[in-house]
C-alpha cells in the first residue's frame, strides 16, 4: 500500500510542478466574481441562476482537469522511459495503475473541495445561511462520478497512444453516455427486435451518469437526499470505477512497454 500512495503522492506533486492548481485557482476566482455579481440583485430565480451557472462551471472544469491529468500519465511514464525504472523497483504494473488512479482523483478531490469552499462562502454571503450536508452530498457524489471518469481515461490511455486522442474519445463517451444514456431505455421500447434488446442491453450495461449529478436539489435548496441512495450510488460508482481499473489492468500486463 505504501508504493501505491508513493505513486499516488508523486502525480499530485506533478499536478503542482505543471500549475494545474494554478490554473484551478484562476477558475475558482472567475467562478467567485461571477457569483459576487449577484450582489446588487434581489430576485431569487436570478440569484439561483448565477448558482446553477457556478455549478455548471465547477462540474465542466474538474472534468477538463481529470480528463487532462489522467490521460498523460501513463504515456508520459512510457515516452520518458521512466516507467522501467519504476517497475524494476520491484512494483507491479497493477500498483502502477491503481497508484495513478488514486493521485489523479486524489487531486480532483482536492479541486472539488477548493471550488466548493468558495461556491458555499459566495452562497452564505448572499442567503446567509449555509446548506452544508447537501453541499457535502453534491461533492461527494460528483468525486464519485470523477472516480469512473479517471477510471475510464486511464483504460483508455493503455488502448490509445496520444493522450489528446484518448481525452477525446473518452470526453465524447462520457458526454454521449450522459446526455443520451438516460433515454435509451425509452427509446428501446420504440424499436423492434433485435434492435429493442441491443439498446436495452446497452442502457443496463454502461453506467448513468445522471445519478450523480444533484445540483438542482442545490440550487432549489432542497431538503438533503437519503443517505441510503448516497450510499448505493457510491456502490454503484466504485463498481464501475474497478471494472475500467481491472479491464486496465488486464490490458496494461499484457502490453509492451518499448512499443
Amino acid at each position: 500500500m505504501s508504493v501505491i500512495l508513493a505513486i499516488a503522492n508523486n502525480v499530485i506533486k506533478e499536478l503542482y510542478r505543471r500549475k494545474d492548481f494554478y490554473v484551478l485557482l484562476v477558475l475558482t476566482v472567475l467562478i467567485t466574481l461571477l457569483m459576487a455579481s449577484a450582489s446588487f440583485l434581489k430576485r431569487d430565480d436570478i440569484v439561483r441562476g448565477l448558482q446553477a451557472i457556478c455549478l455548471m462551471l465547477i462540474w465542466i472544469s474538474t472534468l477538463v482537469m481529470a480528463l487532462g491529468t489522467t490521460a498523460r500519465q501513463i504515456p508520459a511514464e512510457r515516452e520518458n522511459k521512466t516507467i522501467f525504472p519504476l517497475l524494476a523497483k520491484p512494483v507491479s504494473r497493477g500498483q502502477v495503475i491503481l497508484g495513478k488512479f488514486l493521485g489523479c482523483w486524489f487531486a480532483c478531490g482536492i479541486a472539488l473541495v477548493v471550488f466548493y469552499v468558495f461556491f458555499g462562502l459566495i452562497s452564505a454571503s448572499r442567503e446567509h445561511e449555509l446548506h452544508l450536508a447537501i453541499w457535502f452530498q453534491a461533492l461527494w457524489l460528483q468525486w464519485i462520478f470523477l472516480a469512473i471518469v479517471i477510471a475510464v481515461v486511464l483504460f483508455g490511455s493503455i488502448i490509445f497512444a496520444a493522450p489528446s486522442s484518448n481525452a477525446t474519445i473518452c470526453l465524447i463517451f462520457i458526454l454521449g453516455i450522459h446526455f443520451v444514456g438516460l433515454h435509451l431505455g425509452k427509446l428501446a421500447m420504440q424499436q423492434s427486435e433485435p434492435a429493442r434488446s441491443i439498446m436495452y442491453v446497452i442502457y443496463f450495461t454502461v453506467p448513468q451518469f445522471q445519478l450523480f449529478d444533484i445540483r438542482e436539489m442545490v440550487v432549489q435548496h432542497q431538503s438533503i437526499i437519503d443517505w441510503w441512495y448516497v450510499f448505493l450510488v457510491t456502490l454503484y460508482g466504485s463498481m464501475y470505477a474497478a471494472l475500467f481499473l481491472f479491464a486496465g489492468w488486464l490490458c496494461f500486463r499484457r502490453k509492451a512497454l518499448n512499443t
